[in-house]
């Protein structure tokens, strides 16, 4: 449940768990027992969790046997990222590791720690103006130094700004050389196609509260050849990858969530996109100055509005949508309440006063026209408030 009289346009971060799968977690809590136990409590439980293993899978076009269930998103690409190169590396023979430059933070930041500490070596491929990837650097990269790449991996839509990436270009390119790929597909999921066996990648990372699902919930999609090296060992309760007490309320809800995603993706999709291009249209008219960023039409997520407000500080367009009762995002990561860049918007050639004025709108289930109205009612106002406010590096140090 949000705010009652606030319009809530940051389903990207959290998106409002659905009645169904909120009735489903209940309905689980109440089973007793350990989905790993025998007993016929165990065996209740166990039921719960597969039935929401395969509804997870028909979401994905994937077996219910490649479906392993995590804490999250970011759970799962840690996983995928640093699991698979320490299987592919084993040998010491395939040290490279390739992401694009606007990677989400936890591929990023996964390669990264397998640089400074694994001695991986990381090449990460430009991207262009839109964010998406350049092929034929990639293609390039992976013709002279196939054999020593350990895995391939990259966003299928853009976090920030909604672009969505040519994934079946890029398995190709990975496939002539055997290079297992790896697809974050957390911020696409729910809003755009997505079928496992017809990409033909090695794994593939998604989140259940990013579709109505409860948070502290995800899966790694993991084809049946690759064994990725564990991140948690135990008891091995995930085709002995991935140890721990199966939460099985919650995985019962990802279940429900996700097969409600399959039932209503088209007619969600084409809704969702139109009221993306009323929003978009609408910034255009209510602020000129305004840059809407990421690529266009159906090469684009549909609920994903993404725009750049030159001379103004992200998060002060952040608190006075919100003092207005507009819940949105901010371009940029924020840490310890200090403004930063988005590496994103840097990637695609933005300075840093542009890469730090950003506002994400995203849009869901509950969103609607009146929803898509109160910004544009409000926006000219907080643009010229926050304007006049400035960049906070620009302004003189109080002690």
């Amino acid at each position: 449940m949000t705010d009652s009289h606030a319009s809530y346009l940051d389903n990207a971060a959290t998106a409002p768990m659905l009645p169904a799968a909120l009735d489903a977690y209940v309905h689980a809590a109440q089973v007793v027992g350990n989905a790993s136990a025998v007993h016929t409590a165990g065996q209740h439980s166990r039921a719960l969790v597969e039935q929401g293993r395969a509804r997870v899978a028909a979401s994905l076009g994937a077996d219910p046997a490649e479906i392993v269930f995590t804490a999250g998103g970011t759970e799962s690409i840690n996983q995928a990222v640093k699991g698979i190169y320490w299987w592919r590396d084993a040998d010491g023979r395939r040290p490279l590791v390739v992401i694009a430059e606007a990677e989400h933070h936890a591929t990023e930041a996964s390669a990264r720690w397998l640089e400074q500490t694994q001695g991986a070596r990381v090449r990460r491929i430009p991207v262009d103006r839109e964010a998406r990837i350049d092929l034929t650097v990639l293609r390039e990269l992976v013709d002279a130094e196939g054999a020593r790449v350990a895995l391939i991996s990259v966003i299928a839509a853009n976090n920030e700004v909604g672009t969505l990436q040519p994934l079946g270009e890029i398995a190709e390119i990975a496939r002539a050389h055997d290079i297992p790929v790896h697809v974050d597909a957390v911020a696409a999921y729910g809003q755009v196609p997505l079928d496992f066996h017809e990409l033909g990648i090695a794994a593939m990372s998604v989140s259940a509260h990013k579709i109505g699902g409860p948070l502290g919930t995800g899966a790694l999609v993991l084809r049946r050849d690759v064994t990725p090296v564990p991140l948690l060992h135990g008891g091995g309760q995930e085709r002995r990858l991935r140890s721990g007490t199966l939460d099985t309320p919650s995985i019962a809800a990802f279940g429900v969530a996700a097969e409600h995603v399959v039932g209503r993706l088209s007619a969600h999709a084409s809704r969702l996109a139109e009221l993306r291009d009323r929003l978009i249209l609408g910034i255009r008219r209510a602020v000129p100055e305004a840059i809407v960023t990421g690529a266009r039409g159906d090469q684009r997520l549909p609920g994903n509005v993404h725009a750049v407000f030159p001379g103004c500080e992200g998060d002060s367009l952040l608190f006075l949508l919100d003092a207005a009762g507009v819940r949105a995002s901010t371009g940029s990561a924020c840490t310890a309440g200090i403004p930063q860049p988005s590496h994103v918007l840097e990637a695609m050639g933005f300075d840093e006063q542009d890469s730090r004025s950003a506002l994400r709108f995203t849009l869901g289930e509950d969103t609607g026209e009146d929803d898509v109205d109160a910004v544009l009612e409000v926006l000219p106002e907080v643009y010229r408030r926050a304007r006049q406010a400035g960049m906070s590096a620009n302004a003189p140090t109080i002690y």
